[in-house]
């Protein structure tokens, strides 16, 4: 295993660990201060924790190599726990909302002094939290899924100092539910987006950032290439993308083609970041005295002119 993915796997321990015993906290304070907004956000920290677990054990498979059986390997296993944790993470703000909207009916006295100072550590644990997986987080959307989970706990931790502040000195105690509607919009907003994403991938659709017409415009223009059709673009993994097309080119030799497929798969990957290609060459094809015929669906190239000897 690369250094890389040792760090990674250390990062996620760690913050495991981190996570549930913030969550615990959070939990016990909420119960002792009579805080909707600390339960809220200690049940946000367990649903972290459960996704970080997920994440951990996604990043282990789909680390593994390819087998017999599954033969682009287990790339798909985060995307498949990212989509996961997200779906939990709407159930959760929905329940959020509704405790937020009977404590804003009935309001109950809170002990804003405690309040802030388990918020305030809180916060100092998700932001650090939060760095860890930023840092290890680029171009995989399972750990980007924990990251943008952690920094809404860290936003919401924030605003948990603030409203005990302000309920401390103002002694409106709707402010405590008003925190819990925030945080439930925050957990509804990062999860939607995760869901979209995931999505697009389970389902095979355009990777995020990458447009088929400019795909299709820098391939046609790499020397060698006359024409290109039936592309096809999608995602194994969260930071690996697959790429099949039909690519037309002259009536050249084996050996000549080889040199334009490597100026294909050199600019896929440079350009557009896509490492597994499926390449199909078609040639235009030229009788001997008149006609050159296309590939179905193309046109024909012109006639030409016969050659007379003087």
């Amino acid at each position: 295993m690369h250094a890389h993915d040792l760090r990674t796997g250390a990062v996620l321990r760690t913050s495991i660990f981190l996570m549930l015993a913030l969550a615990g906290a959070e939990a016990l304070a909420g119960y002792w201060t009579h805080s909707l907004a600390l339960w809220s956000d200690a049940g946000h920290n367990f649903t972290d924790s459960v996704s970080l677990v997920l994440a951990w054990f996604a990043f282990r498979w789909q680390s593994k190599p390819p087998d017999e059986v599954k033969t682009f390997g287990y790339h798909r296993a985060g995307v498949l726990a990212a989509f996961l944790n997200a779906l939990a993470l709407v159930v959760l703000s929905l329940i959020i909302f509704y405790e937020a909207y009977q404590r804003l009916l009935h309001p109950l006295p809170v002990h804003a002094g405690w309040m802030m100072l388990v918020a305030g550590f809180g916060f100092m644990v998700d932001a650090g939290v939060s760095l860890a997986l930023l840092r290890q987080s680029h171009g995989d959307v399972n750990l980007r899924t924990v990251f943008v989970h952690t920094a809404a706990d860290a936003a919401s931790t924030a605003a948990i100092v603030v409203g005990g502040l302000v309920i401390q000195q103002t002694g409106i105690l709707q402010v405590d539910a008003a925190l819990s509607f925030l945080i439930g919009g925050l957990i509804l907003w990062s999860s939607l987006d995760i869901i979209r994403e995931t999505l697009n991938i389970l389902l095979e659709g355009l990777p995020r950032g990458i447009k088929l017409e400019a795909v299709v415009a820098a391939l046609e223009r790499v020397p060698g290439v006359e024409a290109v059709h039936e592309v096809h673009i999608w995602s194994l993994g969260s930071s690996s993308h697959a790429l099949s097309g039909h690519v037309t080119i002259a009536d050249i030799p084996p050996s000549a083609s080889a040199e334009i497929l490597r100026r294909i798969n050199e600019l896929l990957e440079e350009r557009f970041h896509i490492s597994h290609t499926t390449v199909q060459f078609e040639h235009r094809a030229c009788d001997v005295v008149t006609h050159c015929y296309a590939p179905e669906g193309e046109a024909a190239a012109p006639p030409q002119k016969e050659k007379r000897s003087a």
